[in-house]
C-alpha cells in the first residue's frame, strides 16, 4: 500500500497528487448532478400543469412532503454504504457502484413519470449510500503518512464539491426554466455518466488505494457539501471491550430504526397518494405520530443506557456531543429551506425581472461569476493532462469531452442572456449564492477561526444559528407588506440575496465543527455508533425541514408570509442564545478537549 502511495505523489498537480483530482473531477461531476436535481424538485412538483413549462401542480406541503423524505433518506443509506465498503467492497468499488446507480436515477427523472420520479428518487438514494462516504475514505487512504498534507488536500476536494453544486444548479437551472424539466433532469444525468466513466478508467491509477477492506477502521463522513476536513480517528476497539453492543441495544436499534423508516414513508404517501400505513389514534395522536415518538423514545433509552455504561470523563463527552447533535436538527431544518420554501419564495414572491442597466449589470455579474471559475478549473484540467495523459489517456479524453460540452452549455446560456433586452433571473439562479459566498467567505472564517479570538464550539453554534435567524428575518422585513393569503408577491430580490449571505455566514461557524469534535470527544469503537447518530440528527433535521417548509400555506393563509419567515427567525436565534449560555457547562462536560 506505501508503494501505491508513493507512486501517486510522483506525479503531483499544485503540490498534491494527480489522483485526488481524479477524485475531484469525479465529486464535482457528482455534486453537479445531485444539486442541479435537487433545485429542480420542487418547482418542476410544484409549476402549474396548464403553462409554457407544465409541472405537476402538486401542493407545497405535497412536494415538500416528499423532498423531506427523500432528503433524510440521503443522510441515512451512507451509514450502510460506508458499513459495506469498510467490510465487503472497498472504497473505489463502492464509489463505482454508487455513481452506476445514481446515473441510473438521474436517467429515470428524465421521463417525468410518476414510475420514473419514485424510482429515480430510491436510485439517487441508494446511490449516495455508496458513493458519500466512500470519496473522503479514499482521500485519507491516499495520505496515510502525510497528515500534514491532508487538509489542503480536503480544501482542494470541498473546492470540487461546491463547484459542482454551483454550476449544477446554475446550468441545469437555466435549462429547465428555459427550455423543459427534461432538459435540467437529462443535463444531470449527462455528468454524472462523465463522472463515472471517468473514473472508472482513471481507477487504475490507485493502485490497490480503496481496492479492499482496511484493517483498521476509519471514518471519514462529510456532514455536508461545506464542511472541512473531519480528523481522521483510528480505533482500535479498547475502549468499547469493557460496553459490548447487547441483545437489548440492537432490539431498540431495530425497533427505533423500523419506527422511523415508518413515519418517513407514510408522510408522503399518506398525504400525495391517500395510503395512510399507520391507520391509527392514540390518545389523541394520528398513527405515523405515535409511531415517531415512540422511535424517538426507544432511541433516547438506547442513548441514555450506553452513556451510562462509560466512566465520567467519557460519559460527559459524549452527553456534549449528543447536545450538539440537538442542536444541529435545529440548524438544518431552518437551514434546508433553502431548497424549499425559499426556491418558492424565489419564484412566487420575489421580482425577478430586470430591465435596462439593472439587467445589464446582472448579465455581467453572472457571465463574470460562470467563466472566471470555469476557466480556473479547465487550467487545472491542463494541469493534469499533462501529468497523467501517458497513464489514463481514456479517462483523460471523457473528462475533456464534459469540459468541452460544459463549455458549450455555458456559452449557450451567456448568448441568450445576452442577446435578450429584459432578463428574468431564473428561481434556482439563487440556489447558487450559497456556493458563491462559501467560496468566497471561507477564507475569511479560516483566518479567524486560526485566531486567538477563535471562540468555543458552543459559540459557534451560537453564533451560526444566530446568524440562520438574522437571514431569516430580512425576509420577515422584505415581506411585511405582502397581505395575507398572498399566493405571489413582487419582493425585491436583495433580500433573498442577503438572507443567502447570513444564512451562510452561519453555516461557515457550524459546518466544520461539528464532526471535528465528535471524532475528538467520543471514544473507541464507539466513534461508528455516535457518527451514524449524527447523520440520523442531520436526516431528521431534513425531514423536519420538508415538514416545516410545507405548512408555508397554511401559516400564510391564516396569519401572513412575514409569520411563516418569523418561526424561522425566533426559534434558531432562541437555540442560538440557549447554546452561548451553555458554554460554560459544554466546556466542563469536554474536559479540555479544544
Amino acid at each position: 500500500m506505501n508503494t501505491d502511495i508513493e507512486n501517486l505523489f510522483k506525479d503531483k498537480v499544485i503540490g498534491h497528487p494527480a489522483g485526488l483530482f481524479v477524485i475531484f473531477f469525479t465529486e464535482m461531476w457528482e455534486r453537479f448532478s445531485f444539486y442541479g436535481m435537487k433545485i429542480l424538485l420542487v418547482l418542476f412538483l410544484t409549476a402549474p400543469f396548464l403553462s409554457d413549462n407544465p409541472g405537476w401542480e402538486w401542493s407545497r406541503e405535497n412536494a415538500l412532503a416528499l423532498i423531506g423524505t427523500y432528503s433524510s433518506l440521503l443522510y441515512l443509506t451512507p451509514i450502510v454504504g460506508g458499513w459495506l465498503a469498510d467490510k465487503f467492497m472497498g472504497y473505489k468499488w463502492a464509489v463505482i457502484v454508487g455513481c452506476f446507480i445514481m446515473m441510473l436515477g438521474h436517467a429515470a427523472m428524465v421521463f417525468e413519470t410518476t414510475w420514473s420520479l419514485y424510482l429515480g428518487l430510491a436510485l439517487l438514494v441508494i446511490g449516495t449510500g455508496f458513493f458519500k462516504p466512500n470519496m473522503t475514505s479514499m482521500i485519507s487512504e491516499m495520505y496515510k503518512g502525510k497528515e500534514s498534507k491532508k487538509d489542503g488536500a480536503y480544501t482542494i476536494y470541498y473546492m470540487g464539491v461546491n463547484a459542482g453544486a454551483f454550476f449544477g444548479m446554475m446550468l441545469c437551472g437555466y435549462l429547465a426554466e428555459n427550455i423543459g424539466w427534461s432538459y435540467g433532469f437529462g443535463l444531470a444525468g449527462i455528468f454524472m455518466l462523465g463522472g463515472l466513466i471517468q473514473f472508472w478508467l482513471a481507477k487504475d491509477l490507485f493502485g490497490q488505494i480503496g481496492e479492499k477492506p482496511s484493517k483498521v477502521h476509519e471514518v471519514e463522513l462529510p456532514q455536508n457539501i461545506n464542511e472541512e476536513s473531519p480528523k481522521e480517528h483510528i480505533v482500535d476497539g479498547s475502549d468499547e471491550k469493557a460496553n459490548p453492543f447487547t441483545t437489548l441495544d440492537k432490539v431498540l436499534i431495530a425497533l427505533s430504526s423500523i419506527g422511523g423508516l415508518l413515519y418517513l414513508f407514510n408522510d408522503p404517501l399518506s398525504k400525495i397518494g391517500n395510503m395512510n400505513v399507520l391507520p391509527f389514534n392514540l390518545g389523541g395522536l394520528d398513527g405515523s405520530n405515535v409511531v415517531v415518538l415512540t422511535a424517538l423514545a426507544l432511541f433516547l433509552i438506547l442513548i441514555i443506557s450506553r452513556i451510562s455504561r462509560y466512566s465520567r470523563i467519557i460519559r460527559d463527552r459524549i452527553i456534549a456531543v449528543s447536545i450538539f447533535g440537538i442542536f444541529t436538527v435545529f440548524f438544518f431544518a431552518a437551514f434546508e429551506q433553502s431548497l424549499g420554501s425559499m426556491t418558492l419564495f424565489a419564484r412566487d414572491y420575489t421580482d425577478r425581472l430586470l430591465e435596462g442597466s439593472s439587467a445589464t449589470i446582472f448579465k455581467v455579474i453572472d457571465a463574470i461569476l460562470t467563466v472566471v471559475p470555469l476557466a480556473i478549473i479547465t487550467w487545472v484540467l491542463y494541469l493534469l493532462f499533462k501529468k497523467t495523459f501517458s497513464k489514463i489517456p481514456s479517462s483523460n479524453i471523457v473528462l475533456a469531452l464534459t469540459f468541452v460540452f460544459l463549455w458549450f452549455v455555458v456559452g449557450y446560456k451567456l448568448f441568450n442572456e445576452f442577446s435578450k433586452d429584459a432578463t428574468e433571473v431564473g428561481a434556482s439562479w439563487f440556489g447558487i449564492l450559497n456556493s458563491f459566498f462559501i467560496i468566497t467567505l471561507a477564507p475569511l472564517f479560516s483566518k479567524w477561526w486560526e485566531s486567538k479570538y477563535n471562540p468555543s464550539v458552543a459559540m459557534k453554534y451560537g453564533i451560526g444559528l444566530i446568524l440562520l435567524g438574522l437571514g431569516f428575518g430580512i425576509l420577515v422585513f422584505g415581506t411585511m407588506n405582502i397581505p395575507q393569503g398572498a399566493k405571489t408577491a413582487s419582493v425585491s430580490m436583495i433580500f433573498l440575496i442577503l438572507a443567502y449571505l447570513f444564512h451562510t455566514m452561519g453555516e461557515l461557524c457550524i459546518s466544520p465543527v461539528g464532526l471535528s469534535y465528535l471524532s475528538k470527544l467520543v471514544p473507541g469503537r464507539m466513534i461508528g455508533f455516535m457518527f451514524g447518530i449524527w447523520y440520523l440528527a442531520i436526516a431528521i433535521g431534513q425531514k423536519a425541514a420538508g415538514t416545516m417548509g410545507g405548512m408555508i400555506d397554511k401559516i400564510t393563509e391564516e396569519y401572513s408570509l412575514s409569520t411563516f419567515f418569523l418561526i424561522f427567525t425566533l426559534v434558531p436565534a432562541a437555540v442560538g442564545v440557549i447554546s452561548m449560555l451553555l458554554n460554560p457547562i459544554l466546556k466542563r462536560l469536554m474536559h479540555g478537549v479544544k
